[in-house]
């Protein structure tokens, strides 16, 4: 008995909590009964409440497998019926949820909402019949037109490709080819050799593929993993893309069969994704150093291993496909990261090569789960250099420097130990006295990288300051100059933002900084060289002088911008770097003033801001940066596929975004330079403070400009979810007013707006926020109540909008009786379900409370008023 009681009180919280809104709670109270419960009846009913949470939830094959379990305990459960048949609906399987509402029908003919639920469903399978039927003389006339051997017409033949690669991204489409033995022919399209018909093959393979396992599978096996593969590797840089977008989606639809159940006729045709992962990354791996491989075909693997290797999430406790690769190719892809391109014989390689190996291997450093694993990581490091250093002269030197520079850039404790090997600093040293150019270099980079993460490294800090001078003073060269002098750079600005923290002499900083903005203006220097420059820049601009100078400088400000949008992307992080400096995003926080008044009297130091660095100074700075282009900066910088767009890189521009967005003056010439489109994916995806920081500037826009204008067309519904990111409690009580005032903008704007907000699960947020003991968040989620309440599913809020005019705050109870007017305005049923309530009893007596509270009681009586018109009270004896 004690356990069918725990399981009926489980039932109920879950009832409670599915009426809130909080489905995923719903679904776990109701899991936790069903562990307890024994009766079938009972059972029956959680399975049918499963079902609906998983609706909710949007996970359709579990809603329907629940549903079918109360199906098999009562075959007349209607609502388990109309479950199974949203389900179905969802899944693509329209005849069996036109069998599940049949039954319905007949079970209950007078039922509105299943008869109409069965007409749309009827009239979703004849569109469909239609579209297959289309489809089926497109496919056959494309056929026609490329397998004749007498059609001598390319333009007609291309654009019969290009129809396939569109018909391949429908369903019923890329069934219908695959079904005309489709690969077959694409096959022979890509044995063409012709650019084009490998382009509209390979695209139209990338639809076949997209979200289906077995398809996946069947054309992997007539294609060939190593054929697939050496695609990638060809010097066509669009066809090398188009492969790599044929992989990712392949790994995308193999790995979603390794996490989840395998189920049906479909699934079952798929017995081991995990073999074709390995056998397809393996193919990869090969890839990398094999010398035929082109530049970019390198940078395309690089980028489709980081994408596919490492786990999405670190709550997945398998970690065995990282462990895999690092076994099989991590000396594979520190042969790229070691590759001079200046050196003879080394592997063809873009700027952007060493950057993407450095980011693989710090994604897969990042995915190692123990002390063991990561021990084994150092150890193939080691091993690795090691073996370059041992019998290869000054070649294996300059390859052992450059790789122990790649891990710097990447898992840095794997550098870090690095440098401790035996002959590293004397390499370092041997590179330095070369009178080879590309040595030099090797031997500057290595001690930039290693100047603040060689802890342990007793001769970086002992000797990098010495040995960067004299480079910078004797070498001819700007190449090497400019990186010396990023190095100086680097060792003086330790100190950060503390203004009286100084390793320089006084206005040495700005001599070194006048340098570096020499160099990035000078045309005549190469950009990988002049990059450095920004490298510099990026340090130099803790000092609040060199900011100053920097934004007064417009032509060293726009050469910097340039560089952002040119095809090296390793620039990135150092002028998203620099300009977070000058537009003081960083995170800083006000000190306490006792501990300040202690740090002084225990002579301690107490760090100090610059007075260039005052919020005045700062809204220059920003003022000057827009009107020089940041924008347009920022927005090119955002749309980078390149890996040196990294989670932390993207946390910068979000960063730099909310500083210019700040004054509500700019916020429209943010937008009208692609601002409001770029924040949307900075909001959604990276670190949770930059996705914060991106979502907060969103919401400064929303709050001030219009809408539409900002957001136009389906944009403004990808808005949503990142202002309801605002609302959690973890957010600062600014982040929850700015998210409500903006998603009460939103609101006002459409139902379908409403519905967005509503499936974001906002509104239990929303509610809460109501009762927050601030005055200003208390109004503002009130009036964003308002807006909503005119959404044709607020039914359910009876009891917040009770407490609402019974609450103690005068202005809560005015805006209550506000929403009350506008849920009966929007909807009569609404309206009669309130005045079914006691609300009509709680609005008649503050209607009478004129002479204590007169807006309220007005408002009151427009709520009584808009019952009588819609006949659901009448007045009484006296007219009132």
């Amino acid at each position: 008995m004690e356990g069918a009681g725990a399981a009926g009180q489980l039932r109920q919280e879950g009832n409670r909590l599915f009426q809130a809104g909080d489905h995923a709670a719903a679904l776990a109270a109701y899991t936790r009964a069903l562990e307890l419960c024994a009766g079938p009846p009972e059972r029956a009913v959680l399975h049918r409440n499963r079902a609906a949470c998983h609706l909710k939830l949007e996970d359709y094959a579990n809603a329907e497998a629940d549903a079918s379990k109360a199906i098999e305990a009562d075959g007349h459960d209607v609502k388990a019926l109309f479950r199974r048949s949203q389900a179905l609906q969802k899944l693509g399987r329209l005849d069996q949820a036109v069998y599940d509402l049949r039954r319905c029908v007949s079970l209950e003919p007078r039922n509105k909402a299943f008869q109409e639920a069965l007409h749309d469903l009827g009239s979703s399978m004849q569109e469909k019949m239609k579209l297959m039927s289309c489809t089926d003389s497109k496919v056959e006339q494309m056929f026609q037109i490329l397998l004749d051997p007498k059609e001598t017409d390319t333009d007609k033949k291309q654009k019969a490709a290009q129809n396939l690669i569109v018909l391949a991204r429908e369903e019923a489409g890329a069934e219908k080819i695959f079904q005309s033995d489709g690969v077959r022919l694409l096959l022979r399209m890509l044995d063409t050799g012709r650019e084009d018909a490998m382009l509209a093959a390979l695209r139209t393979l990338a639809g076949l593929c997209s979200g289906h396992r077995s398809r996946t599978m069947a054309i992997l096996a007539e294609l060939g993993a190593p054929r697939v593969s050496a695609m990638l590797g060809v010097e066509h840089e669009q066809v090398s893309l188009a492969a790599c977008n044929l992989l990712q989606v392949m790994f995308d639809a193999l790995k979603e069969g390794l996490q989840r159940d395998f189920r049906g006729k479909e699934e079952a045709l798929v017995l081991d994704p995990s073999k074709e992962l390995k056998l397809l990354i393996g193919h990869l791996l090969e890839m990398l150093n094999r010398e035929g491989t082109s530049a970019h075909g390198r940078d395309n693997i690089l980028n489709l291993l980081i994408k596919v290797v490492p786990r999405k999430s670190l709550r997945d406790p398998n970690n065995s496909l990282t462990l895999w690769v690092i076994d099989q190719g991590l000396k594979k892809i520190l042969e790229v990261g070691g590759t001079v391109c200046e050196a003879p014989g080394s592997l063809p390689a873009t700027e952007n090569s060493r950057m993407s190996a450095a980011v693989l291997l710090s994604k897969l450093y990042s995915d190692l789960k123990c002390d063991a694993e990561r021990e084994n990581f150092h150890r193939l490091c080691k091993d690795y250099v090691r073996s370059w250093l041992e019998g290869h002269g000054l070649a294996g030197k300059l390859r052992a420097i450059q790789t122990a520079s790649c891990l710097l850039q990447g898992p840095s404790e794997a550098g870090n130990q690095v440098l401790e090997l035996e002959g590293i600093m004397e390499s370092v040293l041997a590179l330095c006295a070369s009178v080879r150019e590309v040595d030099q270099l090797v031997a500057v980079e290595a001690l930039i990288h290693a100047a603040d993460k060689a802890k342990r490294a007793s001769f970086i800090t002992a000797n990098g300051v010495t040995l960067l001078k004299n480079i910078y003073k004797c070498s001819g060269r700007d190449s090497i100059r400019i990186r010396a002098l990023v190095g100086l750079c680097k060792l003086g600005s330790a100190g950060g933002i503390d203004f009286s923290m100084k390793q320089f002499a006084e206005g040495s900083t700005l001599k070194l900084a006048k340098q570096c903005r020499k160099w990035l203006c000078n045309e005549a220097i190469d950009a990988g060289t002049r990059r450095w420059a920004v490298e510099g820049l990026a340090y130099l601009t803790f000092d609040a002088d060199v900011k100053e100078e920097f934004v007064e400088d417009k032509a060293a400000v726009q050469a910097m911008f340039q560089l952002a949008k040119s095809e090296d992307k390793s620039v990135l992080f150092a002028v998203a770097s620099t300009l977070v400096n000058c537009t003081n995003s960083y995170d800083h926080e006000e000190p306490d003033p006792q501990m300040l008044e202690l740090a002084k009297y225990a002579k301690q130091h107490v760090p100090e801001q610059h007075p260039k660095d005052e919020p005045g100074c700062v809204r220059r700075r920003v003022r000057k940066l827009l009107a020089a282009g940041v924008v347009s900066a920022l927005t090119c910088m955002v749309k980078s596929e390149n890996p040196a767009l990294t989670n932390s890189c993207r946390e910068l521009i979000s960063r730099v975004f909310l500083a210019v967005v700040e004054e509500a003056a700019d916020r429209g010439s943010v937008v009208a330079q692609g601002g409001g489109k770029a924040l949307i994916p900075l909001s959604l995806e990276g670190t949770e403070v930059g996705q914060a920081k991106a979502a907060q500037a969103l919401a400064k826009i929303t709050i001030t400009s219009n809408p539409d204008m900002a957001f136009p067309g389906e944009r403004i519904y990808e808005v949503v979810r990142p202002l309801v990111s605002l609302l959690h409690l973890h957010r600062t009580g600014l982040e929850n007013f700015e998210g409500l005032m903006a998603l009460t903008n939103l609101a006002g704007i459409s139902e379908r707006l409403r519905q967005k907000i509503l499936k974001e699960k906002a509104v239990p947020m929303i509610e809460g926020y109501m009762f927050e003991e601030h005055e200003l968040l208390r109004l503002a989620a009130t009036e964003c109540m308002c807006n909503m309440a005119m959404s044709t599913e607020t039914a359910h809020w009876l009891e917040i909008l009770q407490a609402l005019l019974l609450s103690p705050n005068v202005e809560l109870q005015h805006r209550g009786a506000v929403i009350v007017l506008n849920m009966m305005v929007a909807d009569r049923e609404i309206a009669a379900k309130l005045m079914e309530s006691e609300m009509l009893e709680i609005l008649s007596v503050l209607a009478k409370d004129e002479r204590n509270k007169p807006r309220v009681a007005q408002a009151a009586k427009e709520c009584l008023a808009q019952a009588m018109a819609c006949g659901l009270i009448k007045p009484n004896v006296n007219g009132e």
